[in-house]
C-alpha cells in the first residue's frame, strides 16, 4: 500500500515536470510565474507546495528555468517601450532576485537615452511649447518608466547620443 501510493506520487511529479516544460517550452518564465502557472495543476495532482518547489528545483538544476535568462528575455522585448524603472517593477513583481535585475538593467544604461527618445518620439513630434504640453510629455515618459533627469534632457531638445 506504501509503496502504491509513493509510485503514485512520482507519478503525479512527472506528470506536472511535463506539464512545466510544456509552458517553458512555449516562453521563458521567472520562477514566481512557473509555480503560479503550475500551482493548480500540482492541486489537481495532489501535491503539495514542497513537490512543486523541488520540482522547480530540478529545472533549474537541468537548466530548463532561470531567472537570470528570463530577464535577460525580458529587458529585450520591453526596453523599446519601456524605461529601467517600469521594467525594476515589472521583474520585481515576477518574482526576480534583486542582483539579476540590476546586472542586466545596467547593461542597457548606455542605450538609455536612445531607447527614451525613441519612446517620446512615437508620440511626440516636436519639443514641448508651453507648460502644459511639458507637463504632459513628463508624465508620459515617466510613466513609461524613465528617470527624470532622462527626460529633462530629451525634453530640452539637446542631443546626447
Amino acid at each position: 500500500m506504501m509503496q502504491n501510493l509513493k509510485s503514485n506520487i512520482d507519478k503525479n511529479i512527472t506528470l506536472l515536470k511535463k506539464r512545466a516544460l510544456y509552458y517553458l517550452g512555449k516562453r521563458e518564465y521567472s520562477r514566481l510565474e512557473l509555480f503560479k502557472k503550475i500551482n493548480a495543476y500540482a492541486i489537481e495532482l495532489e501535491l503539495d507546495n514542497q513537490n512543486i518547489k523541488d520540482t522547480l528545483n530540478d529545472l533549474e538544476s537541468d537548466n530548463w528555468l532561470s531567472d537570470q535568462r528570463f530577464t535577460e528575455q525580458f529587458i529585450f522585448a520591453k526596453k523599446g517601450k519601456y524605461g529601467a524603472e517600469k521594467i525594476r517593477y515589472e521583474l520585481k513583481n515576477r518574482g526576480v532576485n534583486e542582483d539579476i535585475i540590476n546586472n542586466e538593467l545596467f547593461k542597457i544604461k548606455i542605450e538609455s537615452y536612445s531607447l527614451a527618445k525613441k519612446v517620446w518620439s512615437k508620440k511626440f513630434s516636436e519639443t514641448p511649447k508651453s507648460l502644459e504640453e511639458r507637463a504632459k510629455q513628463i508624465r508620459f515618459l515617466q510613466g513609461r518608466g524613465f528617470d527624470i533627469e532622462l527626460i529633462k534632457k530629451i525634453l530640452s531638445g539637446k542631443s546626447f547620443d
